[in-house]
Parts: structure tokens; C-alpha cells; sequence
């Protein structure tokens, strides 16, 4: 009975964290549409925070990769003074990245709702 206990109590806190983190980036982040996205990204840095590999799969045209694996070591490659817009595959991961961002003190933060896959312009893909 004891570990049921504990088991709820875990998931309990796990859903609790979920949502704070959920409401944080809410208020850090702007989550934009393809079109918004479009509208904005030529006159910001555009970041793709996937790794390498994926990136030369194919990303959005004009975008530099910054992995978010890498993104504390090359934050200083990131002008705070000027708007950024992320994505990744998804949009979990361009989450995290503008937190990391936020913290270091940059303010003009947006990602790509529903990431790189369901991006429909223009695309460049490495050979």
C-alpha cells in the first residue's frame, strides 16, 4: 500500500512540475504559426536547435544550427540585442533552448508551432 502511496505522490509531482514548466515557457516564449513565423524570422537570428544529422536533412531556409546540446557553449554565436527565432523538429526542444536564453538574459524570444515538421516552406538540404 505504502508504494501505491509513493507512486502517486510521484506522478502527482511529476504532472505539477509539468504544468509549472508548461506555464513558464508560455510566458518567456512566443509560439507562432508558420505564417507569423514567416512574417518575423528575415528580420531576426533564425536558430534550427536540432542536432547536425537533422539539420542537414533539411531545414529552413536561411537558418543557423545552434543544437541545443550545444547551445551554453555557443550562446555568445546568439545577439541578445536582437529578436530570436527557433525551432526543432517538434517544439520541445526549441522550449528548452529559449529557456536556457531567457536566462542568459535574452528577451525577444519565438519558436515555430509544431516545429520543422510541420514546416511548409522553403527548405535547404546538405549534400
Amino acid at each position: 500500500m505504502e508504494a501505491i502511496y509513493t507512486l502517486l505522490i510521484a506522478i502527482a509531482a511529476f504532472i505539477i512540475y509539468s504544468v509549472i514548466m508548461w506555464l513558464y515557457q508560455r510566458r518567456i516564449v512566443k509560439t507562432v504559426t508558420e505564417e507569423e513565423f514567416r512574417q518575423g524570422y528575415r528580420k531576426a537570428q533564425l536558430i534550427d536547435v536540432r542536432e547536425p544529422n537533422e539539420f542537414d536533412a533539411g531545414h529552413v531556409l536561411g537558418a543557423r544550427n545552434i543544437p541545443l546540446s550545444q547551445l551554453k557553449m555557443r550562446q555568445g554565436e546568439i545577439r541578445p540585442d536582437k529578436p530570436v527565432y527557433l525551432y526543432c523538429q517538434n517544439g520541445m526542444r526549441s522550449g528548452r533552448a529559449a529557456q536556457t536564453l531567457h536566462r542568459k538574459g535574452y528577451k525577444e524570444l519565438t519558436q515555430l508551432q509544431g516545429g520543422f515538421k510541420k514546416w511548409s516552406g522553403k527548405v535547404k538540404i546538405k549534400n
